[in-house]
């Protein structure tokens, strides 16, 4: 029988799988917007990861860009080490054909000041092919007279050695000259002075030796002149110091030191 339209409206309710799709569209979560939100906070996290590691250092690229980097002091310990490329050519076996530059000068120096520091220096013939190696030209026969003067005859006996330069029978002289550092003054394309800190040995190794080796440490002092294809000597001079404080050290025995100077060479190139 058919209802009027007087009688009371009902509401009839279906089971879930009998909805129309309309109702259930209505009451499922959307894929799409739930996705797309979850891309937007992924892209926000990366980005606010990329910002807060900005300006951070990287270790590996430090590590390689400081290979080839300028080495340069801590605070308070003065200059960097310094120096050219060394040298590849000798003269009577003594380092040659620095630079034309101020660091060129400072290499040269340091090597004369060792050459000028050992035992060839206190026997006349090889004092005078080192003297002939290293002096300008110009200023050879006054700086030869002089170093003949100071490293011959009292000198040598100061030594204890003999008028040839030679140690007493049983004896070994020590004698070498150790740069720690060098600085130059007045630098210009034709002349520079250099001055070299030093330490060095010396005295006569043996059991019955009045002058037992010890160290000392002096400053010399190299004039140079660029003679149109190297720096050579033209003035040096001495000075005691500066010296550090003494180590609390037992010293060695004489058989020790001959033994340490017979089995350790010196070294013929310095910077």
């Amino acid at each position: 029988m058919p209802l009027s339209d007087d009688q009371p409206h009902t509401r009839t309710r279906l089971p879930v799988g009998e909805q129309p799709s309309s109702q259930l569209n209505g009451r499922q979560p959307r894929p799409l917007r739930t996705l797309l939100a979850v891309l937007v906070v992924v892209t926000l996290l990366v980005v606010a990861i990329s910002i807060a590691n900005h300006g951070k250092p990287d270790p590996g690229g430090t590590a390689r860009s400081s290979d080839h980097a300028t080495p340069t002091a801590p605070v308070g310990a003065g200059p960097a080490p310094s120096g050219d490329q060394p040298v590849g050519a000798t003269s009577n076996g003594i380092p040659s054909g620095y630079p034309h530059t101020d660091q060129g000068a400072q290499s040269a120096a340091t090597n004369y000041a060792v050459a000028l520091g050992g035992a060839d220096m206190f026997r006349a013939d090889t004092r005078h092919t080192i003297v002939t190696t290293i002096a300008d030209p110009a200023a050879l026969p006054t700086l030869q007279t002089r170093l003949d003067q100071g490293f011959g005859g009292d000198t040598a006996a100061r030594y204890g050695l003999d008028a040839q330069g030679h140690a007493p029978k049983g004896m070994t002289f020590v004698i070498r000259t150790i740069p720690v550092g060098a600085k130059s003054s007045g630098y210009n394309p034709d002349s520079v002075k250099v001055d070299v800190w030093c330490t060095g040995l010396y005295g006569l190794a043996g059991e019955r030796s009045v002058k037992p080796v010890s160290d000392e440490w002096f400053t010399l002092s190299l004039s140079l002149r660029w003679t149109g294809t190297d720096w050579k000597l033209t003035d040096v001079s001495r000075t005691s110091g500066p010296a550090p404080v003494p180590p609390d050290q037992q010293a060695a025995t004489a058989e020790e030191i001959t033994g340490a100077v017979e089995q350790f060479g010196g070294f013929r190139y310095a910077r």
